[in-house]
């Protein structure tokens, strides 16, 4: 991917000759459920902290899309991970950015893969090497998220989770520096800068 950035992003740039830059985006999606994430934490002495486990399985989708180059980040919460609800997710970032061209680079999930997925006009989609999260910067987003936000925390019910979810994406959408922080790779900059 690192090699053939340069590459795709000028192919696309051929499909909008002359139309303005490029909007690349990155985009991911994440479970996020009533199983919470036991660490160790702080508490003044003598004291000793208690945090609740749970296990439910009752579990929502975040799906997500990152401007590298601003730090910009499109979220929204779904209720699962398959073409119908990835199609939503494509139609609003398409329509929160209408007068952009995005390059939405995606990862090979089989709900991506399926040819069953129509880009808006604004948007091309450009796929990852398989089994290479590593190279997507928005899997970094998702472990900030659950770190800052979801350790050491109990939830009455999948509601209360998607209303906790929904607060800490938009704190993020909020705050393009801390995500720009994380996603901002020389790699990719370098390749849409070229």
């Amino acid at each position: 991917m690192e090699k053939k950035l340069p590459e795709n992003l000028a192919q696309a740039r051929a499909l909008w000759p002359g139309q303005g830059p490029i909007k690349l985006m990155f985009q991911d999606e994440a479970r996020f459920g009533r199983i919470n994430d036991v660490r160790r934490c702080w508490a003044p002495k003598p004291m000793r902290p208690l945090c609740q486990a749970m296990l439910t399985h009752e579990y929502t989708y975040a799906y997500a899309a990152v401007d590298v180059q601003t730090g910009e980040l499109d979220s929204l919460i779904l209720p699962h991970v398959n073409t119908h609800c990835m199609q939503l997710f494509l139609d609003e970032v398409g329509q929160r950015h209408p007068n952009e061209h995005i390059v939405m680079v995606l990862d090979g999930a089989g709900w991506h893969t399926g040819g069953e997925l129509t880009p808006p006009p604004n948007m091309r989609l450009l796929s990852l090497p398989p089994y290479a999260p590593e190279l997507n910067p928005v899997e970094h987003v998702w472990d900030e998220l659950r770190e800052k936000r979801f350790h050491n925390r109990v939830f009455d019910s999948l509601d209360a989770l998607e209303d906790h979810l929904e607060i800490a994406l938009r704190d993020f959408e909020l705050d393009p520096q801390c995500i720009q922080s994380i996603v901002a790779w020389p790699w990719i900059i370098d390749a849409l800068l070229n």
